[in-house]
């Protein structure tokens, strides 16, 4: 007989608050107890639970911390069924990756910079009530979990949404309080520094994002205090790891023999010359060393050429110079140019340095927006923005696999930063997507993404509400000095501390997106930033880029689509459609226009010629507008009846001519007078009250076929 016993969580723990006025529940103990740290977060009633999991052992030939972070959509969170085939998750959608990168970027650079242990975070929402973010309860998540977790990690961090409505700040607003928000602002922090900002705002001034954000770090230090008290009550012992160190013997020789060369192989603007130096100094030592110690130690080799590199470039930075002579604040030489390509309809060429992206702007009609099946209440975006980063654009060889996490990353940051100014449906009723190619990279290319869609969408004629830019700050420090400059280069940014960057009108600021290598920012390093970066977005602006192109052209392409809007009253659409389409596949096929119908009645006509759409817009005017009697039509013979025959005026809509009606004189049979398919002159003598249209030939005079 078997044996059932009653299961007794014993080490299940409950700790509540409250955060922005509305609780927050952290359960642990209970669900998800073989990973190395679990728990479940309930915001109101928002639920996520997640996970933290490391391998026994370091990953073998690695140079990095190889951290995972997923966000993982579950359609039942929202009550509804995945609208693939397969009915289940597909791949993540793009907000499911953003979600992942926000968690990923303020954790990865407090982990110890020499584990390479794997560590594996999963979120997972198993509820979302749309007020309460479930990304935040992620982010706490992912903290809580790690912390009490055996996982080596020092620090306790938490994050915030913030957004502003009427100049005062809103800590993770609602659904409601978002529509209302002049900024949507992810915000994560340690109790001293902040160590993630990524930020949409609708050209908020600097002075008042900064404001911002120090509020929401307050309201965010109760929370890590929260946490940090959890990991006391619960946290586990951390485990011991085997530490990975560079191979310092060999380190020291690659120093003393080759420093002075690689300083001099590195002081160039030009990376391609930068790289080929370093690589003849490299092989040159290399040759140098006995075949058995290069046996014994070459395998560290390109981590301490690596290191030497770094060291240089930090150096040079923390004492007031650039690899490329540029002073601190100076931006490499610009360029901008319009209408590249003659037939797609805008293009842009921004190139900064040896930096140069090429933005492609495709007009559709609304219709073309892009359908969203995922968690969140967004369900559809009109203006889309993609980023490709192949690798040529770095002068290496690698098969194109699709955009990674990354170009995902890049691509919706620059969408963020174009979004306020992009003109609403109402007075541009056009689907837009920006497709940013970057063809030469060395560095900064998100913010060079930024500057070529303003000069796409301005070639394309969009009526953008003002020209956005974006620049970024760099960081080194050292000891205690910490010293910014402006506009990093690729190994500024591969060696540097922070990539701050930031894009915006001259009105204010669009778009934040910090990566950090350091345990947070000082405010005063933030307000240096963001003057920085506002200075250099003024210039680059006005020297540049409006000297390309001043304004949003007058005129689009003649190859975008040319578009007339219409309503027709909601109870027509019925008839504009047919039975199964056939009437609006019909006007599609003879005017040559695409056609798309709202629910509401709204009508956007598209084509590629003003004739086309002309045509399609008179052909649906002539099925919503009722016949008149008097009204004179060249219709076709649809059908034949022994009484009559039916002929069809305008898509959708047919009438009776009688066989009294047919000629002046007295016909026996209706194939007499007309056949199948014939066209034919008829006029409108009466409309009956159950709508019936009765026609007659005979009573159309000449002149009034001429109309």
């Amino acid at each position: 007989m078997a044996i059932i016993k009653q299961m007794e969580f014993k080490n299940a723990r409950t700790f509540e608050t409250t955060y922005a006025g509305r609780p927050l529940v952290i359960e642990t103990g209970k669900m998800a107890q073989l990973a190395n740290g679990s728990c479940l977060v309930r915001y109101g009633e928002t639920v996520v639970l997640v996970t933290a999991t490391a391998s026994a052992k370091p990953r073998d030939g690695i140079d990095f911390f190889p951290l995972s972070v997923d966000f993982e959509e579950r359609l039942y969170a929202v009550g509804r069924i995945p609208g693939s085939f397969m009915r289940r998750e597909g791949r993540p959608s793009e907000k499911a990756i953003l979600s992942s990168r926000q968690i990923d970027r303020p954790m990865r650079p407090l982990f110890p910079k020499d584990l390479r242990n794997d560590v594996s975070i999963v979120c997972t929402v198993l509820e979302n009530d749309f007020d309460n973010s479930p990304e935040i309860a992620a982010l706490l998540g992912a903290s809580i979990a790690v912390s009490i977790s055996d996982i080596p990690f020092d620090y306790v961090i938490a994050g915030a949404n913030v957004g502003m409505i009427d100049g005062k700040v809103v800590i993770n607003p609602t659904q409601e309080q978002r529509q209302l928000s002049q900024m949507d602002v992810t915000l994560c922090a340690t109790a001293e520094k902040i160590v993630m900002i990524e930020a949409g705002a609708n050209e908020v001034p600097e002075d008042q994002m900064f404001d911002a954000l120090m509020q929401a770090h307050e309201e965010i230090k109760k929370i890590v205090a929260f946490i940090a008290d959890i990991k006391a009550q619960i946290g586990k012992p951390k485990f011991e790891y085997e530490h990975h160190d560079i191979d310092h013997d060999l380190f020291d020789k690659l120093e003393q023999a080759c420093r002075a060369r690689f300083e001099q192989a590195m002081d160039t603007d030009d990376k391609t010359v930068r790289d080929a130096g370093v690589r003849a100094i490299v092989d040159a030592f290399t040759a140098s060393l006995d075949e058995d110690y290069l046996a014994e130690h070459g395998s560290f080799l390109s981590e301490c050429v690596d290191k030497l590199q770094k060291k240089i470039v930090r150096h040079w930075l923390a004492n007031g110079k650039r690899v490329d002579g540029r002073g601190m604040e100076e931006v490499r030489p610009l360029a901008s140019e319009v209408g590249v390509l003659p037939r797609v309809h805008g293009s842009g060429l921004f190139t900064r340095g040896q930096t140069q992206v090429l933005t492609l702007c495709t007009l559709g009609t609304l219709g073309d927006a892009q359908e969203l099946d995922t968690i969140f209440e967004e369900k559809s975006k009109r203006y889309i923005h993609h980023y490709n980063f192949p690798s040529f654009s770095v002068g290496e060889t690698r098969p194109s696999r699709g955009p990674g996490r990354r170009e995902i990353g890049h691509g919706a940051l620059a969408e963020r930063a174009l979004l306020p100014v992009i003109p609403s449906e109402t007075e541009f009723p056009y689907a837009l997507r920006l497709v940013s190619e970057v063809v030469s990279s060395n560095g900064s290319t998100s913010q060079g993404s930024v500057c070529g869609s303003t000069l796409a969408l301005m070639d394309a004629g969009v009526p953008i509400k003002a020209p956005v830019a974006g620049i970024s700050c760099g960081l080194i420090t050292d000891g205690g000095q910490e010293t910014t400059f402006t506009d990093i280069q690729g190994v500024e940014d591969f060696y540097g501390d922070m990539d701050f960057k930031v894009a915006g009108t001259k009105k204010g600021i669009t778009a934040i997106q910090v990566d950090i290598k350091v345990d947070g920012l000082s405010p005063n390093i933030i307000k240096e930033a963001f003057r920085k970066c506002r200075d250099a977005r003024y210039g680059i602006l006005d020297e540049i880029m409006l000297k390309a192109i001043p304004e949003p052209r007058s005129e689009m392409s003649p190859w975008a689509p040319k578009m007339i809007k219409m309503h027709i009253n909601p109870d027509k659409i019925r008839e504009v459609i047919g039975k199964g389409g056939s009437v609006i596949q019909k006007i599609v096929a003879e005017s040559g226009a695409k056609v798309d119908i709202e629910d509401d009645g709204t009508i956007i006509i598209a084509s590629v010629n003003a004739r086309e759409g002309e045509m399609a817009k008179k052909m649906i005017e002539a099925i919503v507008k009722d016949p008149e009697p008097g009204e004179v039509y060249y219709g076709k013979v649809v059908r034949l009846m022994t009484f009559g025959a039916f002929v069809n005026l305008v898509p959708g809509k047919d009438g009776m001519v009688h066989i009294s009606k047919m000629a002046d004189h007295r016909i026996e049979k209706v194939e007499d007078a007309v056949h199948e398919g014939d066209m034919v002159w008829v006029k409108v003598m009466e409309i009956d009250d159950k709508g019936r249209i009765n026609l007659s030939m005979k009573d159309v005079k000449e002149d009034e076929k001429l109309k």
